[in-house]
């Protein structure tokens, strides 16, 4: 009964408790009702005057799970011993009753909101771990959630950056993503480091990382969708090529699922969103035991304008590759080096 009720005040006088009926039920040996003290039983309280109604935890130092209840007299277990064992109780949260331990510190992404000018923040250790209980991984231990936490915030940047190079290539319309993929994964690699060079020299000279037209422009995320028990056509695919040609094909299948809303502004400057959909697969361990991850990120196919897009960049590279764009591409350049060279011959 002290989960409730705190012990009264000696100090303080009150009546007299009025005498017990008789009844041929006993209480259990346990009960503080027991006791030849009527201060520790609240039912028998009879004749104090009623006090108004309120929560019995409103005062902290009445919490339960903040303090230990006193223990009546009667108790087996020595004072010294209950006093120097700290409480269960006192290693959970008495919010949610889930274990704490862990840092309620939440970071900062790069990834922005759809709905305010912040970007979305990463989830604490705490809630990870809450988040995972909630799943049913309760045999996760509890000093490796914070490693967790830490691969989380990795892929999911790593997802993003892949997410606006996307963006990047197909948000001004289809034809612009022909010219952009026309010359490769090699031509999208490199204006993907000139882009982020730009950004380095912006921030090296103490400008904006990125101008308010680009501000305006770029991407932003709306919402995401953990799918992990829904695998994707295409991981369905390959996990039963994996099957057939397992030295080909990886076999396992992905992990997990997410599916990524984004909003795209289009060059007449109106907005639109565009479905992600990323699928996490485990790459094995390298020599220095970190794990290593594959993110398979692509544009879901809901319109015609996504499938148009996958197209585009697959066929644009493979075009490029089985025409000898490379080899033209490197005498293109030879070509203006020798014709450089003429120029200042004729100069000098």
């Amino acid at each position: 009964m002290g989960w409730f009720w705190s012990d009264t005040n000696p100090s303080a006088p009150r009546p007299s408790p009025a005498p017990p009926q008789p009844t041929a039920a006993s209480p259990p040996p346990s009960c503080p009702m027991h006791k030849s003290d009527s201060k520790s039983s609240p039912f028998n309280r009879t004749s104090e005057p009623a006090r108004p109604s309120a929560c019995p935890v409103k005062d902290p130092t009445n919490h339960p799970l903040l303090n230990t209840p006193k223990q009546p007299q009667s108790t087996s277990t020595p004072p010294s011993q209950s006093q120097s064992q700290p409480s269960l109780l006192s290693k959970y949260n008495p919010l949610n009753l889930i274990p704490t331990g862990l840092t309620n510190t939440r970071s900062d992404s790069s990834i922005p909101r759809s709905d305010t000018n912040a970007n979305w923040e990463y989830p604490s250790p705490q809630q990870m771990y809450n988040a995972m209980l909630r799943k049913g991984y309760t045999d996760t231990p509890i000093d490796a959630v914070e490693s967790m936490v830490a691969v989380h915030n990795f892929l999911n940047e790593g997802a993003w950056a892949e997410i606006v190079e996307w963006e990047s290539l197909f948000s001004q319309g289809l034809s612009a993503g022909w010219q952009n993929c026309a010359r490769g994964e090699g031509f999208i690699a490199f204006h993907r480091a000139k882009r982020e060079q730009m950004a380095e020299r912006r921030l090296s000279l103490g400008l904006p990382e990125q101008s308010s037209t680009e501000v305006a422009a770029e991407p932003k995320l709306v919402r995401f969708q953990g799918r992990p028990k829904e695998p994707t056509p295409k991981a369905r695919i390959l996990s039963l090529l994996g099957m057939a040609f397992p030295a080909t094909f990886g076999s396992e299948p992905p992990f997990d699922r997410h599916d990524w809303y984004v909003s795209r502004r289009g060059p007449d400057g109106t907005e639109k969103q565009v479905r992600y959909v990323i699928d996490y697969y485990g790459g094995g361990v390298q020599e220095t035991g970190e794990p290593v991850f594959y993110l398979d990120i692509r544009p879901a196919l809901d319109t015609p304008t996504a499938a148009a897009e996958r197209a585009i960049r697959w066929s644009g590279d493979l075009w490029w590759r089985a025409s000898g764009g490379v080899a033209r591409e490197m005498d293109r350049v030879r070509q203006q080096q020798e014709d450089a060279l003429a120029r200042r011959e004729a100069e000098g």
